[in-house]
C-alpha cells in the first residue's frame, strides 16, 4: 500500500500558510494597516472554508450521522482530523482480513503496440485511502489558486509599495509560492489520472521535476508581472483581472450552451437543481482562478458525465501560451512607460527581459514534459513536436496564397498544381492535431 505522502504535504502546507497568515495579519493590525490585515485574513479564511466544504462533500458527511466531524470542520480543523484518520487507516491496514474486496481492471502502458489488462484486488482500507488522497488533492488545488495565489500577489504588492521585505512576509511568500506550485502539480497529476483512468499510470520523479520547474517559472513570472503593472496603474488592473476571470468562468458555460446538452444531473443524487448549479459555478470559478495564473491541465466540460474534457488539443494549449505571453509583454510595456520613482534603482529593460525569458523557460519545461516525461506519452495520437510542426505548416499554408497572388500569371497554375499534389500526398494539412494529454 502506497504511503500517503501527498496527504501529509498538503496538511503541512495548509497549516504553515494559515498560521503564518494569522501572524502576519496581527502585525498589520499592530502597525495600523487595517486594509492589509482585512485582505490577508480574507485570502486566508475564504479558501479554508472552501477546503472544509470540499472534504465534507467528497466524504458525504452530511448524509451520515457524524456531528463531531462536522463540528471540527466548522472549527477549521477538518484537514487535521482527516490526516489523522488517513494514517490510522494506513498503519492498521493488513492487520485484519478484510471481508470485502473489489476487483479493478487496469491496462498497462503499451509495449510494442500491445497492452495487457491486469486485475487487482482493492480492499476497503486502500479504497478509503484513495478517497482521502483524492479529497486532499482537490483541497490543495482550491487552497493554491483561491488563497495562496491572491495572497502571494497581495504580499508582493505590499512589499513594492512599502519598499521593504520583512522576514515574516518573505517566509509567507515562499510558503504561498510552494503551495501554488504544489497545487498546480496536483492538478496535472489529477488530469492525467482522470483522462487515463483505464490505465495503470505511474509518474516518475523526472516528470515531477519537470512539472515543478514548469509551474514555478510560469506562476512566479505571472505574479511579478501583475504586481508590477498594478503598482503603477492601480485602477486598470481591475479590468485585466475581471476580463481573465469572467472570460474563463463563462467559457465552459458557453460551450455547454452551444452543445444544447441537458443539464447535468449526475453530480450528486442528494443535490437539488439549485445545489448542482452552485457546485458547477464553484467548479468553473476554480477553473477561472487556475487559468488566471497558469494553464489549467484539467479542462472543464459541463456536458460530459465526468465534467472533464479528456481529449485536449495542442492548438488550444498553443493559443493559451501565445496569448498569455503577449499579455505579459503588453503589461510589462505599460509598466515601463508609466513606472514611478519607486523603481528608480531598478534596471527596467533587464527586469523585463528576465521575466520574458523566465516565462519562455516555463514553456520549455512544459514541452520537455509532454515530449519525454509524460507517463502516458505512448498513448498520444501525436507528440508535441508533431503538433508544433503542424502549427508551422498551418502558418506556412496560410501565408502561401498571398505569395501565389503576387506571382506571375504563368507560375500561378504551377504553384496551385504543386499545392494540390502536396495535399494529395501528405493529407489535409489543416487537420487539427489532438492528443489525450
Amino acid at each position: 500500500m502506497k504511503f500517503p505522502g501527498s496527504v501529509l504535504v498538503s496538511l503541512l502546507l495548509f497549516l504553515a500558510e494559515t498560521g503564518t497568515a494569522l501572524y502576519l495579519s496581527s502585525t498589520y493590525r499592530s502597525a495600523g494597516d487595517r486594509i492589509w490585515q482585512a485582505l490577508t485574513l480574507l485570502f486566508a479564511l475564504l479558501p479554508c472554508a472552501l477546503v472544509q466544504l470540499n472534504l465534507v462533500f467528497i466524504h458525504r458527511d452530511l448524509s451520515r450521522d457524524r456531528p463531531l466531524v462536522l463540528l471540527l470542520h466548522l472549527l477549521q480543523l477538518g484537514p487535521l482530523v482527516r490526516c489523522v484518520e488517513v494514517f490510522y487507516i494506513y498503519f492498521h491496514a493488513g492487520r485484519f482480513e478484510e471481508p470485502y474486496v473489489s476487483i479493478t481492471k487496469k491496462r498497462q502502458m503499451p509495449k510494442d503496440g500491445y497492452s495487457e489488462e491486469v486485475e487487482k484486488e482493492v480492499g476497503q482500507a486502500e479504497g478509503k485511502l484513495f478517497t482521502h488522497r483524492s479529497a486532499f488533492s482537490r483541497a490543495s488545488v482550491i487552497q493554491a489558486f483561491l488563497g495562496s495565489a491572491p495572497q502571494l500577489t497581495l504580499q508582493l504588492y505590499i512589499c513594492v509599495l512599502q519598499q521593504e521585505i520583512t522576514p515574516a512576509r518573505s517566509i509567507f511568500m515562499v510558503l504561498s509560492l510552494l503551495s501554488i506550485v504544489y497545487g498546480a502539480l496536483r492538478c496535472n497529476i489529477l488530469a492525467i489520472k482522470i483522462k487515463y483512468d483505464d490505465y495503470d499510470v505511474s509518474v516518475k520523479p523526472a516528470a515531477y521535476l519537470c512539472i515543478f520547474l514548469w509551474r514555478s517559472f510560469e506562476i512566479a513570472t505571472r505574479v511579478v508581472v501583475l504586481v508590477l503593472f498594478s503598482s503603477v496603474l492601480q485602477i486598470w488592473v481591475l479590468p485585466v483581472v475581471l476580463l481573465n476571470v469572467v472570460g474563463f468562468f463563462f467559457y465552459p458555460w458557453i460551450l455547454f450552451w452551444q452543445s444544447k446538452s441537458p443539464f447535468p444531473e449526475n453530480i450528486e443524487k442528494a443535490l437539488s437543481r439549485v445545489g448542482t448549479t452552485i457546485v458547477l459555478c464553484l467548479l468553473t470559478f476554480l477553473y477561472a482562478g487556475i487559468n488566471m495564473f497558469c494553464w489549467s491541465a484539467v479542462q472543464v466540460k459541463l456536458n460530459d458525465p465526468d465534467l472533464i474534457n479528456k481529449s485536449q488539443n495542442w492548438y488550444r494549449l498553443a493559443v493559451y501560451y501565445i496569448l498569455r505571453f503577449t499579455e505579459n509583454a503588453f503589461l510589462l510595456l505599460l509598466w515601463y512607460v508609466y513606472k514611478t520613482d519607486v523603481y528608480l534603482y531598478v534596471c527596467a529593460p533587464l527586469l523585463i527581459l528576465q521575466l520574458l525569458i523566465g516565462y519562455c523557460m516555463a514553456v520549455l519545461f512544459m514541452l520537455v514534459f509532454y515530449q519525454f516525461c509524460h507517463p502516458c506519452k505512448k498513448l498520444f495520437s501525436s507528440s508535441i513536436s508533431e503538433g508544433l510542426l503542424s502549427c508551422f505548416k498551418f502558418l506556412c499554408f496560410a501565408c502561401r496564397p498571398f505569395k501565389d497572388l503576387k506571382s506571375p500569371d504563368g507560375t500561378d497554375d504551377d504553384a496551385q498544381a504543386s499545392h494540390k499534389t502536396n495535399e494529395s500526398q501528405n493529407g489535409n494539412p489543416h487537420q487539427s492535431v489532438s492528443s489525450n494529454a
